[in-house]
């Protein structure tokens, strides 16, 4: 065999090599185009499936009584309109209920996050006899559903001579044994060094948590903050019973549903109009804590 022979050989050989090589390397390169397009179609559908409640929310808050009892189905306001934002605030008294929803909302959020925090540190950091145990037992109490307690809550609050006003919606709802598994959670990460090394400088259990360990918490506090705010904020069994229908004290949630919404016939762009200004503190909080909100869910364990 002639060296020209061998030289062609060599190089057909080269060449099958090379393209085995090219398509084994664009193989896997269309894989992951396909399933990145997969990926993008599914968060796509997904995104348009989960918006369109508040779309609609927003079509029916600018449209007019009578495109919304109109036949067929309109993607846009026929009529655009601002009176179902104008005429709750002029026939009923909605700032009294937003105020009222933003003070329960904001004393519940601060008893709740200083009792889960101080309860949280010391089912993490302090020993002491029966420990275990007494946690166990108030994880426990979340297998309970609230609807089971109204009764009890019910009574107790009349007994403390609360039952009417907002204190009988604050207090029960304070405290959440929820936050308190977050915060043990989270504290467990926290080093034994860093407490070890501040009682050895001197600081007490107090000092140590206020100066040391609560500098450590903002994730935490961002977590507690939008759960808890934005569970008070929409609450709605406990507040109905609690406020014994006086329409001063109603929330806003109690307030859509003892006015806007009645037992024949809804305001239904007006009761779209008072949830849309609703939701915009709730946005407008996770918007503020969103870096932190999600770092803390990842280093309280709840991956």
């Amino acid at each position: 065999m002639t060296s020209s022979t061998w030289d062609t050989g060599a190089a057909a050989s080269g060449r099958s090599a090379a393209a085995a090589t090219t398509t084994a390397t664009r193989s896997p390169r269309k894989r992951r185009g396909r399933l990145l397009w997969l990926r993008l179609t599914v968060a796509v559908i997904v995104t348009v499936v989960m918006a369109f409640p508040l779309y609609w929310m927003l079509l029916t808050a600018f449209s007019t009584r009578a495109d919304l009892y109109a036949p067929g189905l309109h993607l846009w306001p026929q009529h655009f309109t601002l009176q179902n934002f104008v005429r709750p605030f002029a026939e009923f008294p909605v700032w009294r209920w937003f105020a009222n929803s933003l003070l329960v909302s904001v004393v519940v959020t601060v008893i709740t996050v200083v009792c889960n925090l101080l309860a949280g540190y010391a089912f993490a950091k302090l020993r002491f006899r029966g420990r275990n145990a007494l946690f166990l037992v108030l994880l426990s109490t979340l297998m309970i559903p609230p609807q089971a307690i109204i009764v009890p809550q019910f009574f107790i609050s009349i007994g403390l001579h609360l039952y009417g006003g907002l204190w009988a919606v604050i207090l029960p709802e304070a405290a959440a044994i929820f936050g308190v598994f977050l915060a043990r959670q989270f504290f467990l990460a926290v080093p034994d060094e860093l407490i070890e090394a501040a009682q050895l400088d001197g600081a007490g259990r107090f000092r140590t948590f206020v100066s040391v360990v609560l500098p450590l918490c903002r994730p935490l506090l961002a977590v507690l903050v939008l759960l808890t705010f934005m569970g008070e904020w929409n609450a709605f069994g406990w507040p109905l019973v609690a406020l014994s229908g006086n329409q001063d004290l109603f929330t806003v949630p109690i307030g859509i549903v003892g006015t806007l919404q009645g037992q024949y016939t809804s305001d239904y762009g007006a009761i779209m109009a008072v949830n849309l200004l609703m939701i915009l503190p709730i946005v407008a909080l996770f918007l503020a804590f969103q870096r932190y909100f999600v770092e803390g869910l990842s280093r309280s364990g709840l991956r």
